[in-house]
């Protein structure tokens, strides 16, 4: 099961007691502050975290898998996620911390 972004609104307003609107502004707008970002080519680095990057994908040759018919891929960006240290040692670890607990809370 996936954390969802009205669980995150969920604890934020149960944790630091905002109210409800302004726990969904928060995220929303946090959210849209990395969309916009990453839009821009940008990397995002959060401390403790990780890091989302924002790798070029050159044009290339493929192949439809359905068909079987060979075909140009444009050139496109992807995003990949680098987890810190941190939080690698805290998902290795387990405890009251891990993401398992968030998600059954």
């Amino acid at each position: 099961m996936a954390l969802t972004k009205i669980q995150i609104v969920e604890h934020i307003h149960n944790e630091l007691g905002f109210p409800k609107r302004k726990s969904v502004d928060i995220v929303e707008t946090l959210l849209e502050i990395l969309k916009r970002t990453m839009q821009n080519g940008e990397d995002v680095l959060i401390s403790g975290f990780g890091k989302f990057c924002i790798n070029e994908k050159k044009a290339r040759r493929g192949r439809n898998p359905a068909t079987g018919d060979d075909l140009m891929l444009s050139p496109r960006r992807v995003v990949t996620f680098k987890c810190s240290g941190k939080l690698r040692e805290k998902i290795n670890r387990g405890g009251p911390s891990s993401p398992k607990e968030i998600h059954n809370s």
